[in-house]
């Protein structure tokens, strides 16, 4: 390496900045610095952030703090950056370089200039960049899976979300570049791809003239990969094309992550959301009747501005009409540069929290049934892990996505990175139990 510095990169947020991530790691492989997993023996740690709400930018300041009492040089990184370059400068005097969401594949000239002694701002104010399959990419997922970026930024402005003022417009990549990609993937050896955007759904609006979802599916369906998940999947842009692609196209998982939100349409309006209040009901009736076998994810925001009793009543009473499979609650949390900042009839915290614990209670017997049908069946686990001790294996099937669903334990031997066939056992809220059938 001569005398190239190493670099370590700590990674918060989201399955984007991962991806985010993974690029600046390919770029400094490639231009021939050392990368340590240890934020010990680096000279430089690349903190890439989260800004998204309160809790995401508390474990980024704590992680910032830590890295700066132990002398170590620190590039910060990702949707903090953009939304705090000027404080980040002013109180972290060991902070060498900020750069910004739409910076990221400068990396490389970032470090060279830190190097030099210079202190780095390095941020477009409208990002517009977006990797492709040319990117150099250093994968940080298990061996089996990867996340595939068809679009990057959001043309919606939902009231309480930061994301579109930090990361900018949809701009779509090509169905081209996203099948070579996928190609690519395919001959690592992934066995699942997860397609991800802010709203999957609205795929290739910009550069298109209309959404492109449907023709994309189709065209991924002939990468020789078993499994392709598709994250953020709006419901208004389930139209029966989309739909259409799902069904008939195989590795295509029938698991829909759709963002609701909320469900009643005085607080939908609220959140710059009007436009869903009218298809709740009907559409998620509509994609349980053409996909039977669907997996339906969701996550919810209690405590708006505004929310009372009896709309928070309305979204438990549709929680338990709909039947979810799996439901994230997030607690409210007011984002400074957003609408919902300025709102009148903010509610205390305590509201908040309390709403978000009822929510999740009524959902867990519902996810524990949903669960309770899996015993008996046998069903395709991908396998991410090995228990060093006890040998036990841990994976998921296609009904649980990574990180933010449950796993699949499961008795018997198998290679990681491999989708083995597993009879379930036992189940209980969130994850299942099974053994390697043979």
């Amino acid at each position: 390496m001569g005398d190239k510095p190493t670099i370590a990169i700590s990674h918060l947020g989201c399955e984007k900045n991962r991806i985010d991530t993974e690029h600046m790691l390919g770029l400094l492989v490639e231009a021939g610095y050392g990368v340590d997993s240890n934020e010990e023996l680096a000279d430089y740690v690349i903190v890439n952030t989260c800004s998204f709400i309160e809790a995401a930018r508390q474990e980024s300041v704590k992680t910032l703090v830590e890295l700066a009492e132990a002398n170590k040089k620190i590039v910060i990184t990702g949707c903090m950056a953009q939304h705090f370059q000027e404080q980040l400068l002013e109180e972290l005097p060991e902070a060498v370089a900020v750069v910004g969401t739409g910076d990221y594949h400068k990396i490389v000239d970032v470090i060279e200039r830190a190097e030099q002694g210079e202190r780095v701002k390095q941020i477009s104010a409208e990002p517009t960049y977006i990797g492709d399959e040319t990117t150099p990419r250093y994968r940080t997922t298990t061996e089996g899976v990867a996340y595939l970026r068809v679009a990057e930024g959001c043309d919606y402005r939902c009231a309480f979300c930061i994301i579109p003022y930090l990361r900018g417009n949809q701009r779509s990549r090509t169905i081209g570049s996203i099948v070579a990609e996928a190609e690519q993937l395919a001959n690592q050896g992934v066995q699942e791809i997860i397609l991800i955007s802010q709203i999957t759904t609205n795929y290739g609006l910009d550069i298109y003239g209309k959404p492109k979802l449907g023709e994309l599916l189709r065209a991924l369906g002939k990468v020789d990969v078993p499994w392709i998940r598709m994250h953020y999947a709006y419901p208004t842009g389930l139209t029966p094309d989309v739909i259409a692609a799902i069904q008939e196209t195989p590795n295509v998982l029938p698991y829909l992550d759709l963002p609701l939100q909320h469900s009643h349409p005085e607080i939908l309006r609220a959140m710059n959301r009007p436009w869903q209040g009218q298809v709740n009901d009907a559409i998620i009736e509509r994609i349980k009747k053409a996909i039977p076998q669907a997996v339906l994810r969701t996550t919810f925001i209690v405590g708006f501005p505004g929310e009372t009793e009896a709309h928070f009543e309305h979204l438990l009473q549709f929680v338990e009409r709909h039947e979810f499979d799996h439901v994230g609650v997030f607690a409210f949390s007011a984002e400074e540069g957003t609408p919902a900042y300025n709102l009148p009839n903010q509610l205390p915290q305590e509201v908040k929290d309390e709403r978000r614990d009822v929510l999740m209670e009524l959902q867990q017997p519902i996810s524990h049934q949903k669960n309770q049908q899996e015993v008996g069946k046998v069903v395709a686990v991908l396998i991410e892990q090995e228990h060093p001790q006890t040998g036990e294996l841990a994976g998921r099937s296609a009904r649980f996505a990574p990180e933010v669903d449950g796993q699949v334990y499961v008795q018997g031997t198998a290679r990681l990175g491999t989708i083995v066939p597993v009879t379930i056992k036992a189940a209980d809220t969130y994850d299942l139990y099974g053994i390697v059938s043979s």
